[in-house]
């Protein structure tokens, strides 16, 4: 980015990632008299705008539609009124480059963005806990989905007192996660926090992961003073409470932005099937060798991905766990899509009808 060309009234901005594309994103609204800034907290109805006068309060009354993935977010480029006014308003925010969307708990078949315009996504995973690989997988899938570059931090490393088991740990991460960065990182002893702030500068970060996971405390560090509030992990079963309650997003000192989350109880995919593809990347590649182009992968003949399972190539718990997020993110197309419900029906008529042939066939051998 040439910072000699950004406009001498958003040139404060770049520390926030702005740049050309957004400069010239914005032209039409500058030309309007609006004012450029990135949402920086969103809370009831009014958000903190960074822009170049400094921090903005503004209300978002004319960007709080009824589709909840419209809804500004932390971490948007957004257009607010001129000072004078009060209130001031923002009026529209930019299109997103990227975002991170889970669905939500309820019923509705709604997903909710968590964070926009990010370039890469931290899931915070603590070693005070044993992994759980599926979590580890259904955020990694999400991460990839939003179209950010996702990176695994196993917190807590402070923990694992063993150097050969830490290690183990991270390569076992590792196989989960095929293309993505494993960093083991201690907020405490201020192990791979160096090598961490110097992955994510200049680019715009958001910290993922559920309740205990040490991203507070992570923050804290990579900021280096105590921006964030951090509470003691329960003994009985490492689990937080909650010490983030709000997105934040904050100014790193080396360079880029970060955006702190909430600790997440549930990640629910949201039409995440590339994200899944990438998670599965060695699947998918056995899967092109697979006799039939549609293959479920159940009970085909010449099916490749099953003939790595029985070659002990293949985990069955990756195999498992990939059925799984297939069929999670299939459901949650369906709910919103004619098409795709139509066709998960003619799937599933399939699968049936080559598993009772399977069944038959079986039955007629051991005759």
């Amino acid at each position: 980015m040439n910072l000699s060309s950004l406009s001498a009234s958003s040139y404060s901005l770049a520390r926030f990632g702005w740049d050309e594309g957004w400069e010239a994103e914005f032209s039409s609204y500058a030309a309007q008299g609006l004012v450029p800034g990135r949402v920086i907290r969103v809370d009831r109805g009014q958000c903190d705008v960074m822009t170049p006068e400094g921090v903005v309060r503004a209300d978002t009354a004319f960007v709080t539609p009824h589709d909840p993935m419209r809804v500004i977010c932390t971490g948007d480029w957004a257009a607010i009124d001129p000072a004078g006014g009060e209130p001031r308003y923002v009026r529209e925010y930019l299109p997103r480059r990227t975002a991170f969307v889970r669905s939500t708990s309820s019923k509705r078949s709604e997903g909710q963005v968590l964070a926009t315009n990010v370039d890469h996504v931290v899931v915070a995973v603590s070693l005070a806990l044993e992994l759980e690989y599926p979590r580890i997988e259904r955020f990694l899938a999400l991460a990839w989905e939003s179209g950010a570059q996702p990176l695994v931090v196993l917190t807590k490393a402070d923990l694992v007192s063993d150097p050969v088991t830490l290690g183990h740990l991270v390569r076992d991460v590792e196989g989960t996660a095929p293309g993505v960065q494993v960093l083991a990182v201690s907020a405490e002893t201020g192990e791979g926090v160096d090598v961490l702030a110097a992955t994510v500068a200049g680019g715009t970060t958001v910290l993922l992961g559920q309740s205990g996971a040490g991203k507070s405390t992570l923050t804290n560090a990579l900021l280096g003073e105590e921006a964030m509030s951090v509470q003691a992990a329960r003994d009985v079963d490492g689990k937080g409470r909650h010490t983030t309650t709000t997105r934040n997003l904050f100014a790193l000192p080396g360079g880029g932005v970060l955006i702190d989350t909430p600790g997440l109880r549930g990640v629910g995919l949201w039409d995440a099937g590339r994200g899944v593809g990438q998670v599965f990347a060695e699947i998918e590649e056995l899967a092109a060798d697979c006799r039939f182009h549609d293959c479920a992968h159940i009970a085909e003949p010449g099916c490749a991905v099953l003939a790595a399972l029985d070659s002990g190539e293949l985990p069955e718990r990756r195999l498992e766990s990939y059925r799984k997020l297939l069929r999670e993110n299939q459901y949650i197309v369906a709910k919103t899509d004619a098409r795709a419900r139509a066709e998960m029906r003619r799937e599933w008529k399939r699968r049936g009808a080559e598993g009772r042939a399977a069944m038959e066939a079986k039955r007629g051998r051991a005759r």
